[in-house]
């Protein structure tokens, strides 16, 4: 645990307030998918923020203030929001401890920016056009949401928009998901050892991953960078899904109509703004791994 001359101090009217406020800022999220899991009610686009990315509704709302970041506390026994595992205390302050991290959370957190830095240096490709999901319900054997969703062009059209369009995805869990008979018309191969060597800061996927990358590096990274990260996953999620061959007339959603000239340019436009907004994120997030690991030693 460093104070630094130049680390932001809360005091406590300050950051319990800011925890207040985040937690009502995440409940905006977490209230409706608490609802929905226990009536039983699937919402097949917002849904999969916390099924694919399964992280606890309570990692959203229990405001961390993140590496560098002290707050003034009287008593030298933590409050139960801060456990000792990540925090130290000492002169009046509670502050994350990056000293505690052990030799392999050192090098996963240390992968995770590599990861995030490869993706930031390169170049963008705006000319995927979401044909992943496409390729996903290819000849129609696998339908992944085929429970709640029907589809809204006949299996013949979606097939043949498959065969004839180049299909550039980059995403290794994306590719994970294509139809076997759908692999070999992407033009990489995408896999878990080539993520470094190939994700790049247009790829939808790799920006809601921004969202992952900030869960799995908490308490470090703070609640705030992670709710942001979450909020704009949440967007990208839904040009994701608006995109697909999916029927959303049910879910009040209008399609981005990729098997034409002009739903393309509207998904470049859409993947363009979102890349825009992923970029600020991603280099908070390079930041704050690069201050917790420095601080680890």
């Amino acid at each position: 645990m460093i104070l630094h001359a130049s680390s932001p101090v809360l005091a406590p009217g300050i950051w319990l307030e800011r925890a207040d406020a985040h937690r009502a800022r995440a409940e905006r999220h977490t209230g409706p998918a608490r609802e929905r899991r226990d009536r039983g009610l699937p919402h097949p686009i917002a849904d999969f923020l916390f099924e694919y990315y399964p992280f606890p509704f309570a990692l959203l709302e229990n405001w961390q203030p993140g590496t560098g970041v002290a707050l003034e506390w009287e008593s030298p026994t933590l409050p139960a929001r801060f456990p000792q595992r990540w925090y130290a205390w000492a002169d009046g302050h509670i502050m994350t401890d990056p000293g505690k991290i052990g030799g392999r959370e050192r090098q996963r957190l240390g992968w995770m920016m590599e990861l995030l830095e490869a993706t930031r240096d390169r170049a963008p490709n705006f000319a995927c056009h979401g044909m992943h999901e496409w390729a996903m319900v290819y000849r129609g054997k696998s339908v992944r949401h085929e429970k709640t969703l029907k589809l809204r062009l006949p299996q013949a059209e979606i097939d043949a928009l498959v065969e004839t369009r180049a299909i550039c995805c980059s995403h290794h869990d994306a590719f994970r998901f294509f139809a076997a008979a759908a692999r070999p018309f992407n033009r990489v191969q995408p896999d878990l050892d080539s993520r470094v060597l190939l994700e790049q800061p247009g790829c939808l996927h790799a920006n809601m991953d921004l969202y992952k990358w900030a869960a799995k590096a908490m308490p470090w990274t703070g609640s705030e960078l992670l709710l942001d990260c979450f909020e704009l996953a949440v967007e990208l999620r839904e040009l994701d899904m608006r995109a697909s061959p999916y029927d959303l007339a049910d879910w009040g959603r209008e399609p981005v109509c990729i098997e034409t000239a002009d739903g393309r340019r509207v998904y470049e436009c859409e993947q363009k703004r979102l890349a825009s907004m992923a970029q600020p994120l991603r280099k908070r997030l390079i930041e704050v791994l690069c201050a917790t690991l420095a601080e680890a030693g």
